[in-house]
């Protein structure tokens, strides 16, 4: 939950400046929307009109001013405030609203003054303008996480908070570097001074957080589930940070759940965090069935080709069946079949017993698998091994997105906690399939499972899916 400390009142030290990489790339935002509405209006122009003539003078003319007026537009919704810069789906979101609004507002306006309008020059026009914006802000935000993976572009953050909280947010700010957060200073309740905490600077107790931004040059602070940080310490701090222009962001106790389940509510003039319990039954995962059948069906269709060559290649290279079967844990604890492409040589499952270590909980994993065959390490690299498993999605007993399917040994030595992921039907890909794969640990497979049940939505879906190709295409992380 971020909390947007105010631009008014700027008393006492001077606003720091905006950091050289925003301006930039917020130039470079602009320039980007101001191509994409233009190649947008240009093309529904010559589709609508074929070629200027003095009939469609005003038309060439909209076309001009166009891509000034969507600019005007997109910064109505606040799609150039740093804070959305390269942030995803919000980003995203503010820029198809102000697609909509602008389609509306010509709607409404033309309506109103009995204007005649040609219909095709818009259907046509705003949807493309939207459409390639948002194809333009894709490739900066991939760009950006590219510098930011080399360390580039990056917020300077404050940690406030207990020790153990600051290392947790350390952790996942240096796992997850795209988001742009760099944690430089901590705060800590009792102080500890000159203390190290996960590598970073202690710069003093909870009242020592101005100066600890001075001091780091920081530009955000992140107040973490702090006892001793209440509601009136809180408001102080925003009121002290408020003087430098600082970006406040505060993370609730309540961990791992997502913005569409969270309301602030206020009552009786305090501000009440609703959290709405986890939609895991109704229309919603009937849509969400039905939308994996079909289109697992069809992938089915498109990739028979493939999977014909796939099961000739695995039977020629080594001897045994094309298929591999196993029992595993679904939705509820339901037993399945799952149906793979075979990775490993014959008797591989009388050899587990040999490798079998503990060094990675639950999960049984090994990079360098002795039992796998070479074309079964090529088809694991990119998940190849894996398409079969559409059948599973026909059949009902997967998704195409979901918490990794168990083995029945690995549930039963499940804790109540992690016993969650069997409350959705487990999926071809997910969060952990996204997010390193085998190289996660398992308590961080856990944790993105549990992410994934608790935050389910089909848009998060559809984000999943997107993602999954790049993943699969670098093969990381997959043995």
């Amino acid at each position: 939950m971020a909390v947007r400390t105010g631009h008014g009142g700027c008393w006492g030290k001077a606003a720091p400046r905006t950091r050289s990489w925003v301006r930039t790339y917020r130039l470079w935002a602009v320039l980007g929307d101001l191509c994409g509405a233009g190649l947008g209006a240009g093309a529904a122009f010559a589709v609508r009109f074929g070629g200027p003539t003095p009939y469609v003078l005003p038309y060439l003319l909209v076309s001009l001013v166009l891509p000034v007026v969507w600019c005007g537009a997109v910064a109505l919704n606040r799609a150039y405030e740093p804070r959305m810069l390269g942030d995803g789906p919000e980003e995203f979101r503010r820029v198809v609203q102000a697609g909509v609004a602008l389609t509306a507002a010509t709607a409404i306006g033309s309506y109103v003054t009995k204007t005649d309008v040609a219909r095709g020059y818009v259907v046509l026009a705003l949807p493309l303008v939207t459409l390639l914006t948002l194809a333009a802000r894709y490739a900066l935000r991939r760009n950006l996480h590219r510098r930011r993976a080399a360390g580039a572009c990056m917020r300077r953050v404050v940690a406030v908070g207990h020790a153990a909280s600051v290392v947790e947010l350390v952790r996942l700010f240096r796992r997850e570097r795209h988001h742009g957060m760099q944690v430089v200073a901590a705060c800590l309740p009792g102080g500890h001074h000159g203390q190290r905490v996960a590598d970073v600077a202690v710069a003093g107790d909870l009242s020592d957080v101005p100066l600890a931004v001075e001091q780091h040059d920081a530009d955000t602070v992140a107040v973490l589930a702090c006892p001793e940080m209440d509601g009136q310490a809180l408001r102080r701090l925003a009121w002290r940070l408020e003087r430098t222009l600082t970006e406040l962001v505060v993370a609730p106790a309540l961990m791992d759940v997502a913005g569409p389940r969270t309301m602030i509510r206020p009552v009786a003039g305090m501000p009440l965090l609703h959290v709405e319990h986890p939609e895991l039954a109704g229309a919603r995962q009937l849509v969400k069935n039905v939308f994996d059948r079909l289109v697992a069906l069809a992938l089915l269709v498109l990739l028979a080709p493939l999977l014909a060559g796939l099961a000739v290649a695995v039977r020629a290279t080594s001897p045994g069946p094309a298929l591999f079967r196993q029992t595993r844990v679904g939705r509820d604890g339901r037993l399945f079949t799952i149906v793979k492409f075979r990775t490993m040589r014959r008797g591989s499952e009388q050899q587990k017993v040999t490798l079998v270590s503990d060094r990675d909980g639950v999960l049984f994993k090994l990079r360098n698998d002795p039992r796998v065959t070479p074309l079964g390490a090529f088809m694991r690299r990119h998940s190849l091994d894996e398409l079969p498993q559409l059948i599973n999605v026909v059949f009902g007993h997967m998704s195409l997105v979901g918490p990794r399917p168990p083995l029945p040994e690995e549930v039963a030595r499940y804790g109540d906690d992690v016993r969650r992921r069997l409350l959705v039907r487990p999926g071809l890909t997910g969060l952990w399939q996204v997010s390193g794969r085998s190289d996660l640990s398992w308590e961080e497979s856990v944790r993105l499972d549990l992410r994934y049940v608790e935050n389910w939505s089909l848009m998060l879906d559809l984000q999943i899916l997107w993602k999954t190709w790049s993943a699969v295409a670098r093969g990381q992380g997959a043995y």
